[in-house]
């Protein structure tokens, strides 16, 4: 007899499951392999997040700027934009960036004291090698035009040489105790600026922090001159001729010096000082930067920043140019950075000629024109006004339809009219040459902002254009001021939260931070109407502890939906937001059709969690924090506001068990009403309501948590309330094994992991306006999962994802034609054909019918009773035996049971669990209907009609998901997750094999979405604080942070730029054609030479030989000064060229044997020669011999 063993269970009951597996399995040929998968990084949109330093390059017109995180961005014509990073220990704030001109290269400087040399001659930046000062930090540099020798300028005074090509050091070094006096006993402090003189290259002018100014000999290595000013200077600037040069300084001075022995400045005029009443000037600020630029005419244009008055109230952020007498002041809306002259002539010992100005402010790049009276600025083709207002989430279609990108491109240009104060000249920074690259599909980024607005984006072929704008502050009145503390979002209540757009009907729904939900329908044609305004608040009788230890609850299901028009909205005094008084012109684009205003308990407004429309339906469904709300987009009514503890009816896990709900009495009926129970006056009804204020902590706190949710709730789960975070319409199965009930279908993912189904009646299409859509409460989890629900998915027989259904926008300027037909027409799943339903056996229908009534059917029969002018929700469907038909005059009624208006409603008796033997009732592939449900800790793949759970993964206790989507590639679809862990995940449908597995992007880089701003400061505590301080808020990472189909993703990288990325292997091939061309041929504009008499009179150029000075002649650097860091080209280059050294070496000797062998076989040859020779004459002598004797004389 065989031993009996557990272990023997366990196998017997794991070959009883597997056989299944492996042929559900065999049967979806999954067509996507690890090789379509290559995660990259593509495009980079926006401005770049607090400047640092700014650099033009005069003759390629190229223009880059670094910012704090040791990005480089480089902007030329529109399309051309590069993005590159410093690595490493140089992955640091940019300190100083410089072109060498037109020459294809780029020099930066780093806050590690590290200068680097970016070579720009291909589409992509890349560092060919730097130089590492070890000794002293660097506060300045200076490149003269032409010249392959960097000034550099270090916090210790001294001024180093480093040679472009070779970016080594030269032994030439000015030191500070030889620039300044004698008699001087201090330190005169760091180097603030290098400049050379125009005219006289042998001249360097240097500015120390103290004030003091040295004009420098190169030849002779000595001052020549020295001036002292009385206050710390900022910045230099040389007049062209070379005779004298200005300064800034910190008491907003600007001041005058000649190339003379001069203990005083020629003049020093403190340009926006104003003489006070005492006769004294006031002090102002300091003036950071000045250049000096001359024109052709003559006109001397200085230019500076800052030197405004200092007392409060004057104005700040401001450019000021002075031409002649004249002096303009240009207020700007940020505070500037740095700005750069851009200039017709890039040598600087003749005219300049400028003709605009280049600013880099905090939040903005703004270039002003210099040759159009009244400076006007330039309108910028950049995307750069992308942070006009904070994005608080993303939208990333990809596949859009074609006429969709145009639609919105025709109302954004008839809404906004280009502003005539802008330049009518061209964009002056059009470097680079950039093509735009054919695309199959159309692309479309929606950002939402913190004011309320949307912004639709043109993202194809490599760029971001603005399309159109939608303002939905417009729609609300102002919000007071002394209801600032009312709620956390109320110092943003427009902001934008989520939103969803069905692009073929072309319906928008937007949720915003006070618990508004917005409609919105596309037309070509401005209109004027009210806006229709829904109050739906989600009530308890008894809001006792409800998630607390009470077993019991007693939960309010008659909910009152007020319904008033915006005339009425001054009604709703505790709601925070007010919708605008009477009708509204409507420009052309996204109309407000319906506005949600949906309050929780004591009227406290709620978070929408939420977002889904369904246009083929004709619903819009959103959850909240606290339940869920499925409203009526056709009639304008609510259809079911129930609590997240009554959509279990009495099949709830977490024995939240509701009490006999109450009937409440109302005052009066109103007209198409959408609850049959409702008063007038909603500040009438009184309840006692006990409510807990609980930001879900520990929610975030520990994947141990929250995160690992068992069958029973521990009291650490029960402190929060459970939301409705994942919704999904489709026409799905209703009943397990019951193929022949394709019915409409919501379902729904809550915190706590479970997946909910209401089952939804819909009246006939031509009755659709007037009868009433009923809704039936399945009651009880059909699939639990550990963690929150972040998505939900649905596939095919073939392992496809189903597209959902939609009804096709209409013109309505166009003449009335009927509605041409959609794929919402038909009510059958794309699963389910009548062919299938053929070869389905006798015994698996009867089997599938047996196990009980169809949901579809029940609710038919409660069509019955509903009467005409209101809608029933709630309703649900009965047992095995056919159900209980019943129908309500209008109310929305939740579904716990609750009985309204002579209507019944009830709770569906049957659970339906994943429990029990997996059923053989579908042995046909195409009537299988799965859905992909991640959530934060698991993924599940279930199989819809035999409701089985047919493949799981399960994440690490110390990871999380934080994004997950399901996507379209190519040749079939997958699951994308990005974790908390930074590592970006892809795994097969519906086997959940995995495809790809790579480290993409830390958390912490997208922690500038956080409220916790403070840093770790015990280290013990690494784990759980950086836990605490990023997973407070992945739900709002979560929404700048998006997927799309054809391996598509972006998110925001800082606070003003968009980061686009790609998983697909093939477009990564194709990026290089889409990027543009940084470097283009130009010739260089021809040095001035000196002249005969300007040579023999003096003022003419006068040519350095730098290379003579600076060279090998002026000996070896110290080593410990800076250490030289090969780039990864050059080593690269470097073991190519040893690599090539040893093949040629082994070749050269190959070579030589071979000559050794050759000489050696031309010896043996020669040698036979001589014998063949040889024997040749012997036998010649022979014959001679032998030649006349007859044969008998031999």
């Amino acid at each position: 007899m065989k031993k009996f063993t557990f272990k023997g269970v366990l196998d017997g009951f794991r070959q009883s499951v597997q056989p299944q597996a492996t042929r559900q399995e065999q049967e979806i040929q999954e067509q996507l392999k690890a090789d379509h998968f290559t995660l990259k990084k593509t495009f980079r949109h926006g401005f770049p997040y607090s400047p640092t330093s700014f650099a033009f390059d005069p003759v390629q017109k190229l223009l880059a700027i670094g910012d704090k995180s040791g990005y480089i961005r480089i902007l030329g014509r529109p399309g051309v934009d590069a993005h590159a990073k410093h690595e490493g220990e140089s992955e640091c704030a940019v300190l100083f960036a410089q072109f060498l001109v037109n020459e294809g290269a780029l020099v930066t400087v780093t806050a590690d004291d590290t200068i680097h040399l970016w070579n720009i001659r291909q589409k992509t930046p890349r560092i060919v090698q730097s130089l590492k000062f070890q000794r002293e930090r660097v506060t300045c540099i200076h490149l003269p035009v032409g010249s392959k020798w960097l000034y550099v300028g270090t916090e210790k005074g001294n001024i180093h040489v480093v040679q472009i090509d070779t970016f080594a050091l030269s032994g030439y070094i000015i030191n500070w105790n030889k620039a300044i006096e004698v008699v001087r006993t201090s330190h005169p402090g760091a180097v603030i600026a290098l400049c050379d003189n125009p005219l006289d290259a042998n001249k360097l002018l240097i500015a120390f922090e103290c004030g003091l100014l040295v004009l420098w000999d190169l030849k002779a290595k000595c001052a020549e001159l020295r001036w002292q000013a009385a206050e710390a200077v900022k910045s230099l600037a040389w007049h062209y001729e070379g005779k004298y040069f200005v300064s800034s300084h910190t008491d907003g001075s600007i001041c005058s010096w000649p190339t003379k022995p001069q203990a005083k400045p020629q003049s020093q005029v403190c340009p926006h000082a104003k003489i006070n009443k005492d006769g004294n000037a006031e002090k102002c600020k300091a003036i950071y930067k000045v250049d000096l630029k001359t024109s052709a005419t003559g006109e001397t244009f200085t230019i500076f920043s800052g030197g405004m008055p200092s007392e409060k109230g004057s104005k700040s952020n401001c450019i000021t140019v002075m031409v002649g007498k004249a002096t303009t002041v240009l207020e700007m809306e940020h505070a500037v950075c740095d700005f750069i002259t851009l200039c017709e002539n890039p040598w600087p010992c003749e005219t300049q000629e400028p003709y605009a100005i280049a600013v880099l402010l905090q939040y903005d790049l703004v270039l002003i024109d210099l040759l159009t009276p009244g400076f006007p600025c330039f309108e910028s083709p950049y995307p750069m006004d992308l942070h006009e207002s904070p994005v608080t989430c993303c939208t990333y279609l990809t596949d859009c339809p074609s006429d969709l990108v145009p639609a919105f491109y025709s109302v954004g240009r008839t809404t906004t009219s280009k502003k005539s104060c802008f330049s009518e000249r061209e964009w002056p920074i059009s470097g680079g040459e950039w093509s735009p690259a054919s695309c199959s599909y159309s692309e479309i980024v929606i950002t939402g902002h913190q004011d309320g607005s949307l912004k639709f984006w043109d993202s194809g072929a490599g760029t971001l254009q603005i399309l159109y704008k939608l303002k939905t502050a417009k729609m609300f009145e102002k919000p007071r001021s002394h209801v600032a503390h009312s709620h956390p979002e109320s110092d943003n209540p427009l902001a934008v939260h989520l939103i969803f757009l069905c692009s073929e009907s072309r319906r928008l729904c937007v949720a915003g931070a006070m618990g508004q939900v917005m409609l919105f329908k596309f037309r070509k044609v401005e209109s004027t109407s009210e806006v229709l305004v829904l109050e739906i608040p989600i009530l308890y009788e008894n809001f006792d502890d409800i998630y607390g230890t009470s077993p019991e609850c007693d939960f309010l299901t008659g909910h009152q939906v007020q319904k008033t028009e915006s005339s009425d909205s001054d009604k709703m005094a505790e709601c925070t937001l007010k919708v605008r008084f009477g009708a509204q012109r409507k420009p052309p684009g996204f109309q407000s059709q319906l506005v949600c205003l949906t309050t929780g308990p004591n009227r406290r407004n709620v978070q929408v969690t939420s977002l889904c429309i369904s246009s083929s339906y004709g619903l819009m469904a959103y959850g909240t924090e606290y339940g869920l709300v499925i409203i009526d987009i056709i009639q304008k009514i609510c259809l079911l506001s129930v609590a997240c503890p009554d959509l279990y009816g009495a099949h709830d896990p977490y024995s939240r068990t509701p009490k006999s709900p109450k009937r409440i009495e109302n005052k009066e009926e109103q007209s198409r009403s959408p609850s049959s129970d409702q008063a007038t006056d909603a500040e009438e009804l009184q309840y006692n309501c006990l409510y807990v204020i609980v930001w879900k902590f520990f929610d975030k706190l520990d994947g141990t948590f929250s995160r690992s949710r068992s069958s029973s709730m521990s009291s650490i789960d029960m402190s929060s309330s459970e939301s409705v975070t994942c919704l999904a319409f489709i026409e799905s199965y209703a009943k397990r094994n019951d193929i022949l009930s394709l019915v409409p279908t919501l379902w729904i993912g809550t915190s706590f992991g479970s997946i909910l189904t209401l089952f939804i009646t819909m009246p006939e299409r031509d009755v659709r306006k007037s009868q009433p859509v009923l809704i039936t409460i399945n009651g009880g989890p059909v699939v639990r999962l550990k963690g929150s629900i972040t998505s939900m998915s649905f596939l095919d027989s073939y392992g496809s994802i189903i597209p959902y259904t939609f009804e096709t926008w209409r013109d309505e300027k166009r003449d009335n034609k009927d509605r041409t037909p959609t794929k919402s027409s038909s009510r059958t799943s794309p699963t389910f054909t009548p062919t299938t339903a053929n070869t389905i056996s006798n015994t698996s229908v009867a089997g599938g019918i047996a196990g009980g009534a169809s949901a579809g059917g029940a609710v038919g029969g409660a069509v019955g009773g509903g009467a005409a002018g209101g809608a029933a929700s709630g309703v649900a469907a009965g047992g095995a035996a056919g159900g209980a038909a019943g129908g309500a005059a209008g109310g929305a009624a939740s579904g716990s049971g609750a009985t309204t208006g002579g209507g019944m409603s009830s709770s569906s008796a049957s659970s339906s669990g994943i429990s029990g033997s997996v059923s053989t009732g579908l042995e046909t592939l195409t009537d299988r209907q799965y859905i992909v449900i991640a959530s934060e800790k698991q993924t599940k793949v279930f199989d819809v009609a035999n409701q089985c759970c047919i493949n799981r993964i399960q994440l690490s206790e110390m990871d999380f998901a934080v994004k997950a989507e399901t996507i379209t590639m190519k040749d079939g679809s997958c699951l994308a997750t990005y974790l908390s862990n930074g590592h970006l995940m892809v795994h097969s449908l519906p086997s959940l094999k995995l495809l790809l597995d790579t480290d993409f992007l830390p958390l912490m880089e997208l922690s500038f979405q956080t409220k916790c701003k403070q840093g770790i400061v015990d280290p013990m505590l690494s784990i759980w604080g950086q836990q605490i301080i990023v997973h407070e808020d992945t739900t709002q990472i979560s929404k700048i942070f998006c997927f799309s189909h054809k391996g598509h993703g972006l998110y925001m990288a800082s606070p003003t730029e968009i980061q686009k990325f790609t998983i697909s292997s093939e477009f990564c091939q194709f990026i290089l054609e889409m990027m543009g061309e940084l470097y283009t041929v130009h010739e260089m504009p021809e040095q001035p030479k000196e002249g005969f008499f300007k040579g023999l009179f003096g003022g003419g150029a006068k040519l350095l030989d730098r290379e003579e000075l600076f060279g090998e002649q002026s000996g070896k650097a110290n080593r410990s000064v800076a250490r030289h860091i090969p780039g990864p080209n050059l080593e690269q280059l470097g073991q190519r060229a040893s690599t090539a050294a040893s093949e040629i070496s082994r070749a050269h000797q190959l070579a030589m044997e071979r000559g050794d062998k050759l000489n050696l076989l031309e010896e043996r040859a020669e040698r036979m020669a001589n014998t063949a020779q040889d024997f040749s004459g012997t036998a010649h002598q022979l014959m001679l011999k032998y030649k006349d004797k007859k044969w008998y004389q031999l």
